[in-house]
């Protein structure tokens, strides 16, 4: 349910949870809240107007960032590929691939094809492209962390690069990862494992991120930027 609170749309989800969670969301700034199933509205609302002032700035942030114009899939279009700027060339034939050459992703789609049928396209390489590496990379941090998941799951997701179930050691990975730069889902993979501890973004979390990844202030400039 949305409620407008001190001029700021808020997306408010009573869950069985014991603490609030506040967040920000890229790329466009959407706010939600996350709380208690006990909790009164009344109280949600003045937790979201004490924060309003900080909230309004992230929003900003957001809402400021050159944004990447709507995909058409059309050449001389950029991708972006852990991080690095390619630029698309279409060619036409019986069955669809991408193929990076150079500084292209040949993109080989077949005539009369819409945007939506390319993109499905599109979202499909991310994925193959993602999956060795998390693969490859979640048992360098569960080791390092000594936190284990029962299982993983690549998905399309718009407003947050990762979620978690920690009760159940799940996690859920943005296809979309797999345009930043690898260090990212470096990021992203040791943050939903920490939940699994931690389950809100506090003092205690922050410590542990510092513990294992001490850049990763500077990771997440970059992750939430347009580019790379």
């Amino acid at each position: 349910m949305t409620h407008n609170i001190s001029g700021i749309p808020v997306e408010i989800n009573k869950k069985n949870i014991k603490n609030m969670r506040l967040y920000v969301k890229p790329p466009d700034g959407k706010v939600a809240v996350s709380a208690p199933l006990s909790m009164r509205n009344e109280d949600i609302e003045k937790f979201v107007r004490e924060k309003a002032k900080w909230i309004k700035r992230q929003v900003n942030k957001f809402q400021n960032q050159p944004r990447q114009s709507e995909r058409k899939y059309v050449t001389g279009e950029t991708m972006y590929v852990w991080g690095r700027r390619y630029y698309l060339q279409i060619e036409y034939g019986g069955r669809y691939s991408l193929v990076l050459s150079g500084e292209k992703v040949i993109f080989t789609v077949r005539k009369g094809s819409t945007v939506d049928q390319r993109e499905k396209h599109v979202r499909e390489w991310y994925r193959e492209l993602l999956e060795p590496e998390i693969a490859r990379l979640l048992p360098k941090w569960e080791k390092k962390t000594g936190l284990k998941t029962e299982s993983w799951h690549i998905k399309y997701m718009i407003s947050r690069w990762g979620s978690c179930k920690p009760k159940q050691r799940k996690i859920w990975l943005s296809v979309l990862l797999a345009k930043k730069m690898p260090e990212c889902l470096d990021y992203i993979i040791l943050h939903e494992l920490l939940h699994f501890i931690e389950r809100g973004h506090n003092a205690r979390f922050y410590s542990l991120f510092d513990k294992y990844m001490p850049k990763w202030r500077e990771i997440k400039k970059i992750l939430n930027s347009v580019c790379p």
